[in-house]
This record gives structure tokens, sequence and C-alpha cells, in this order.
């Protein structure tokens, strides 16, 4: 008897795991132009659990629907469904039976396109002035499209300029690499890179040879709601028109000034002058964290967190508190950890991170400040868990303005972010 129960009980283990191995993850991918399913797009299934490993491909039957037989399912799964030659993602965690995915028409041109906001960082030492400048692009096309072509994001670099890094961002998305390329206008680039419905990010990073005086005009080429001039207090700041720019200088803004310009124009002037040098000090981390708690949050794009994810998000207007908040603690939070790491520092590598759906990170228009070298794995660590909270406390405060999540839910999560984060910057200190 007790070995036919032991036979039995191994007989039912196998039974389980063959089960288990045998899981199968169905989805439907919808054309959110058309509204119909859509048949025929590629459906690729990536493995989290090695890295981007694919696992399998098909492609969506006649109503849209496609399914995988998962040999790991109890790991995190990615779906990836290219439509027109653009791709757009979908988590499925572990346990996950049934995903649902959104795809876009692709134009050359979308009509209802808007920069939320323009947002440039400055700081200036050892003769060379630091830039880090953040656009914010909203597509509110209806019906939904995605524009894609050839210089599909164009930007210009002051003269002189020598562009160090460039980021794309997709709504709801990761920062990953972007490639700016130069364009036959002396000092125009141009970033290929798909602006899908909701908003999407670029960021980038140049230097400039400084003599402690220089002259810049941001000369947007997009009209936009806000644009934003961060630099440290030490330096100063003259528009050549004062009426363009409003100074939000405010005791709790520590050591950093902004200066904001509201509902530019495409090809306007916007010029200005900054002299003097400095950074954002590291006492304005503490100032700059009770102010985010206090104002709104804080946040930014470009950390290499997690794996490069795509997904479409509306993201509507921001307000003061939030910009303010939001350009002070990420440029202190880089600065801090770059002051504190040994100079040889190496790209972060990305993770597999699941985002919780309701934090998800969806970095904000006035993240303008470089990513922190990483240059141990403890200082890595501290550095990654650092920016994700950076993150999911913005993306916290643009739920409760959107109405999306309850107040007692805010408190909560607001609570506990509040207490990770002071703790995460005691651990940096």
């Amino acid at each position: 008897m007790k070995k036919l129960a032991k036979s039995l009980a191994v007989l039912t283990l196998l039974a389980l795991s063959s089960l288990a191995a045998a899981q199968t993850l169905t989805g439907t991918v919808t054309n959110g132009t058309s509204g119909k399913p859509a048949a025929g797009d590629e459906i690729i299934l990536i493995n989290l659990s090695n890295g981007m490993e694919v696992a399998a491909k098909t492609k969506a039957d006649s109503s849209g629907k496609f399914s995988f037989k998962l040999t790991d399912s109890g790991g995190p799964h990615l779906i990836r469904a290219v439509h027109q030659g653009v791709t757009y993602h979908q988590m499925a965690p572990p346990g996950t039976n049934s995903v649902e995915v959104q795809v876009y028409d692709v134009a050359r041109k979308v009509a209802d396109l808007s920069m939320t906001a323009d947002v440039l960082r400055l700081q200036a030492d050892s003769g060379t002035l630091q830039a880090t400048r953040l656009f914010a692009v909203s597509n509110a096309s209806v019906p939904a499209r995605t524009q894609m072509n050839d210089h599909n994001f164009e930007f210009y670099l002051p003269e002189g300029a020598k562009l160090e890094s460039a980021q794309a961002k997709a709504p709801n998305g990761q920062p990953i690499a972007a490639e700016a390329t130069p364009q036959s206008e002396k000092n125009r680039y141009a970033i290929a890179f798909p602006l899908r419905p909701g908003e999407t990010q670029f960021q980038v990073q140049f230097t400039l040879p400084y003599s402690g005086t220089i002259k810049i005009d941001p000369k947007p080429l997009y009209p936009a709601q806000h644009v934003v001039v961060v630099l440290p207090k030490t330096m100063q700041f003259t528009a050549a028109n004062p009426s363009q720019f409003q100074s939000m200088q405010d005791s709790s803004q520590g050591d950093t000034v902004v200066q904001v310009a509201q509902q530019t124009q495409a090809g306007q002037s916007l010029g200005f002058t900054v002299s003097g040098t400095g950074t954002i000090s590291e006492s304005s981390s503490q100032v700059a964290s009770g102010a985010a708690q206090g104002q709104g949050r804080d946040n930014r794009p470009g950390g290499g967190l997690g794996v490069p994810i795509d997904a479409p998000d509306p993201l509507q207007q921001y307000r003061w508190p939030i910009l303010i908040g939001f350009a002070l603690v990420l440029a202190v939070g880089a600065w801090v950890v770059m002051k504190r790491q040994p100079a040889t520092a190496v790209a972060p590598a990305a993770t597999a991170s699941i985002p919780d759906p309701r934090l998800a990170p969806r970095a904000s228009a006035a993240a303008a400040v470089a990513t922190p070298p990483v240059a141990s794995a403890p200082a890595a660590k501290a550095s990654m868990i650092l920016e994700a909270l950076k993150e999911e406390m913005f993306q916290l405060e643009l739920e409760r303005k959107q109405g999306k999540i309850t107040p007692a839910e805010y408190e909560k999560a607001k609570a506990a972010l509040d207490q990770t984060l002071d703790r995460a910057l005691k651990r940096q200190g």
C-alpha cells in the first residue's frame, strides 16, 4: 500500500508538471485605429526569465487571436505585436492566461501632435557647460494613429554643441538608446522613433565649450505648453525678452532656479544668456525631496531601468508643482549618485523588471537630467532603486490628478513610497 501511494504521488506530480509545462497563453490583437481585429500581424513571445529571449512567433488569425504553448509558465513573458513596421508590447506576468494587445495604423504625418514640455537643464564646471534637454510629445490623433517617418522628431542644438547621447521612450515604456541623425541644416537633428498615441519622450545630452557666459536659443520646432530652463542658483539667467520667461524661484527649491515660458510657438525666439558656474548641491536633495512630497511628484526618463518596453498610454497636462518638484529631485538624485561614485563608470544594464500596472513608470515632461553612471554592483543597485522610486512617485501623482485612483489608495501608496525613498536617500549617504 505504501509503494502504491508513493507511485500515485509520483504520477500526480508528473501529471501536474506536464500540465504546467503545457500551459497555453492566448491573446487578441486589435487595431486601435479601425477598431477591428489586426489580422495577420506578427506576434512574438519573449521570455523575460532569460533576458529578452524570443521563445516563439506566430500570426494573428482573422479574428486577431493568437496562442502560445508556454514551456516556462512560471516566468514573466512579453508579447510583441508588429503592425505596419511598428512594435507594440504587452506584459504577461506569471500565471497570466490571456492578454490584449492594441496596435495602431501608421501615418507619415499626424496632425494632432503637441509638445507638452521642452525642458533644458544646465550646469557648468571646468570650462564646460553640460546640458540635458527633454522633450515630451503628445499624440492625441483621432482616430488614433502612430506617426513614423525617416525624420520623425527634429530638434536644434546650440552652435558648437557636441551631442553626447540620445534616448527615446514610448508611452508607458522604458527609455532606450536612440540615434540622432544630423540633417542638411546646420545644428538640426532628427530621431526616427515612432510617435505612438499617448506621450513619447526624447532626451538628449550635449556639452558646450564654456568661458563663463554663453547665449542660447532653444529654437523650438514645435509649439509647446511649457519651455523650462533649470540651472543652479549660483548661475545667472537673463532672458533676451524678459516678458517671455517667468521665474519659479522658491525657498523650497534649494539651490536650483527654474525659468518657464508658457504657450510658445514653433520658430519663436526664446534666447537667453547664462553665466557663472555651479552644479546641484547635495544639500538640495533633502529640500527637493520635501518639496516633492508637498507639491507633487518627480521623475525623469533615461535610467536604463527595466526591459525596453513600448506600450501606449496618454499623459495629460502638467501642473507647475509637478514640473518643479520633478526637475529638482531628478537633478539632485543624479548629481548625488555621480558625486558619490568612482569616476570610472559603465552603462547600467537593463533588468527585466515587471512594474505594477497602477504604478508603471511613465516618466514625465520635466525630467531633464542625465542617466547616472554605475560603477559597482552595490552602487548600481542603490541607484536603480532610487530612480525607480522617483518614477513611481511621479506616476502616482499623475494617477491622482487624473482621477484614476481613490484618495485612500493615493495616501497609502504615497506614504509607502515616501518612506522607501527616504531610506534610499539615506543609503546613498
